[in-house]
């Protein structure tokens, strides 16, 4: 499929998204030969629609794990529950399912390694009513937290469809969430995997009752140049082997659309 690129950031607001589907038969493939039930979608700024597989499941909420932990960092930083991204928060002394989990980090290292305690001690520190009044501020997925405040993205009531979640990386992509540049801008440093002079990947994964079956997320956006192509997937994980085709297939799918997946 030719490269879809043009000059200059396309900035777009919320109230404009309702935008035409385009299935990609390719990217289909790619799901049926890796015998993946899952979705991917991509926002395609050029054309102005949504492209990729299967539609209706890219409408269907799930809990969206640690892919939360994106809006989470934004929501600490705004609402002042850390001094930054690098201040050492507590991860409580429990056993974890990962060694790795088992230290005091700070935002940085704990969104790089997915860490959930630490971030159960950042909601914690937020406090259930900014919590809320953030979620519906930002306008993420149902911004249904219940009644606790350290674990409603990990198994509800807060779910997000791949489709919402491309829309709210796009607008954090062009720093137009109701929530300051700076706090903004150092949500996106530290969720940056790859770049070159010209090109970036962005990205956060997910995985709903990690290490056993569940609901398995990528979601984050690519750039070249100035122009943001945000993206999502999340497909059933139902052994841990299928965890890693979260990564490969979205990079793949990236590739079919003409996108550089890596350097």
């Amino acid at each position: 499929m030719k490269r879809i690129v043009a000059p200059g950031l396309l900035l777009l607001s919320i109230n404009a998204y309702a935008h035409e589907w385009q299935e990609s038969p390719e990217i289909t493939q790619l799901f049926q030969e890796a015998g993946i039930s899952g979705t991917f979608v991509l926002y395609d700024p050029i054309n102005q629609r949504l492209i990729g597989h299967d539609h209706a499941r890219a409408t269907t909420p799930f809990v969206p794990a640690s892919t939360f932990k994106v809006p989470h960092t934004l929501i600490g930083l705004t609402v002042e529950a850390v001094d930054g991204v690098h201040e050492v928060l507590p991860y409580g002394g429990e056993p974890q399912p990962f060694d790795v989990w088992e230290r005091d980090m700070g935002l940085r290292e704990a969104i790089e390694l997915s860490n959930v305690p630490i971030y159960q001690a950042l909601a914690r520190r937020i406090g259930k009513e900014p919590m809320q009044t953030a979620l519906r501020e930002l306008d993420y997925g149902n911004a249904e937290m219940g009644e606790h405040v350290d674990d409603f993205w990990l198994v509800g009531p807060l779910e997000i469809s791949a489709i919402e979640q491309a829309y709210f990386l796009l607008e954090l992509a062009q720093g137009t969430l109701p929530a300051p540049d700076w706090a903004q801008q150092a949500t996106r440093d530290i969720i940056l995997l790859e770049h070159d002079e010209s090109w970036a990947l962005y990205g956060k994964t997910g995985w709903e009752n990690a290490p056993d079956p569940g609901i398995g997320w990528w979601v984050g956006w690519a750039q070249e140049g100035d122009t943001l192509y945000p993206f999502a997937l999340n497909l059933d994980i139902k052994e841990a082997g299928d965890a890693a085709k979260r990564v490969e297939l979205g990079k793949a799918s990236l590739e079919i659309l003409g996108l550089p997946a890596q350097q």
